[in-house]
């Protein structure tokens, strides 16, 4: 229930930033958005608000914790001190996030964080750092969730409900949880060389430094 109170919270937010999107391309030369900076930052933190805290935390969290556990003949989740974890976590990069947004001059770099528009000289604040940190919580919250859900479907159905007797929704969630589980390390690491390079002086995606300037999008 919280997972879904929070997603339709982020989702109100992200609806909101879509709007002023749509007031800013509603009729040639628009001055709603006063920069094209600013622009770029209210698109970026709208993708990101949508995709990591309304649509996972609705369609994953709150529909996954509510179904597994009727859907298996359990009472709950098979870790639900890690269930807690996973989500007190997402509150947390929700709040950096929008911290992000007012931070500086915001994050306006696209919500895929692209180098080099995500480094220097092009995101010298510290905004871009604190997003990187948001993404940070968030994918850990999505990890811990994806563990949990994958645990619970492995080893918590009843008899009459495990493998391919199982419901196709059980299914999907284990097959969404294994693919978090393999893809969000490798976007950990992609970020945090984003990190690494904006503040350590490494050269993971700057060609001057033999780093290779289409490796991001790959981890991506």
């Amino acid at each position: 229930t919280l997972y879904l109170y929070s997603g339709v919270w982020g989702g109100l937010f992200g609806a909101s930033l879509s709007l002023m999107i749509r007031m800013q391309l509603g009729h040639p030369g628009a001055v709603f958005l006063k920069s094209d900076w600013f622009y770029n930052v209210v698109v970026t933190t709208h993708a990101l608000m949508m995709i990591f805290f309304a649509v996972m935390p609705i369609l994953i969290g709150a529909f996954g914790n509510w179904l597994i556990p009727l859907l298996v003949g359990g009472k709950d989740m098979i870790y639900p001190r890690m269930n807690n974890l996973s989500y007190w976590l997402s509150p947390n990069a929700l709040y950096l996030l929008m911290l992000s947004f007012s931070t500086d001059k915001g994050v306006g770099a696209g919500w895929t964080i692209y180098p080099p528009l995500s480094v220097y000289p092009y995101h010298s604040g510290p905004s871009m750092d604190v997003l990187i940190m948001s993404l940070h919580l968030a994918g850990l919250s999505s990890l811990v969730g994806a563990i949990n859900f994958a645990s619970t479907n492995k080893n918590m159905p009843v008899l009459e409900m495990k493998g391919e007797r199982a419901e196709l929704y059980v299914l999907s969630i284990s097959v969404t949880a294994v693919l978090l589980i393999i893809s969000i390390p490798v976007l950990g690491g992609g970020i945090t060389m984003i990190l690494f390079d904006r503040n350590f002086n490494t050269t993971f995606f700057d060609p001057a430094g033999g780093g290779d300037p289409v490796l991001f999008q790959h981890l991506f």
